[in-house]
């Protein structure tokens, strides 16, 4: 006799057109703002014992490069249009990372203790690929039209038994058609990104459309019962 654990993922795409992100950044000049709060990076600290430790300080990000989806909320508004889908394939990488961090202390050996989904390490991760999910799969399956971007403030976070996790993809980025995403840890950086060092929770196919400008925001919310 088995036990089943029971898990549902709903994924959530908001859509905000280029001239949405346009009359952001014209009101943003006109109040004289040029930088506005990016993803979270982590930093070496220096206290006042001369200990170094890593906090999370949000990176300094041009208006021009793009406007994320906090300042087009408070400005603009909700998006223009969100895409639910709900559903997803846990990958076995991900499942057993799921494992070695319940016995944490005793894998610190495999980097598990430095590579969980946090702020820092979690990415989200759309590629152009719709071949069929499989639980053996490590990646996107897409070969170029893939993109990995780091965790939006604030996420993961979790409420009952529901983990969020949130990644803005703006004017520059991910622009090709959207057929599969993903919920990644160990990336090194956002961009175009290998599989070397991530650990991939999940994969998901489905349409979502085509992005060619301005900001798209990806959640997952993932429930486990």
């Amino acid at each position: 006799m088995l036990d089943a654990l029971n898990h549902q993922t709903v994924w959530y795409c908001e859509k905000w057109s280029e001239e949405a992100v346009d009359f952001a950044r014209r009101k943003l000049e006109h109040a004289g703002i040029d930088m506005i709060p990016g993803e979270l990076r982590p930093v070496l600290h220096l206290d006042r014992e001369g200990r170094f430790s890593q906090i999370l300080v949000p990176r300094l990000m041009p208006i021009k490069e793009g406007i994320s989806s906090a300042v087009l909320r408070s400005v603009v508004g909700p998006a223009e249009e969100c895409t639910e889908i709900v559903g997803n394939l846990l990958l076995n990488e991900g499942i057993q990372r799921l494992q070695d961090l319940t016995m944490i202390a005793t894998v610190v050996s495999n980097q598990v203790a430095t590579n969980p989904w946090s702020n820092a390490n979690s990415y989200l991760g759309v590629g152009g690929s719709n071949k069929a999910e499989a639980a053996t799969q490590t990646e996107l399956s897409a070969a170029s039209n893939r993109w990995y971007n780091a965790m939006n403030a604030t996420y993961p976070s979790r409420s009952s038994q529901t983990v969020s996790f949130q990644s803005d993809f703006t004017t520059a980025q991910a622009n090709y058609a959207w057929a599969e995403w993903t919920v990644s840890a160990g990336a090194t950086s956002p961009g175009s990104l290998g599989s070397n060092g991530t650990t991939n929770l999940n994969r998901k196919v489905a349409a979502l459309g085509t992005k060619a400008s301005g900001t798209w925001t990806l959640t997952a919310q993932i429930t486990f019962s």
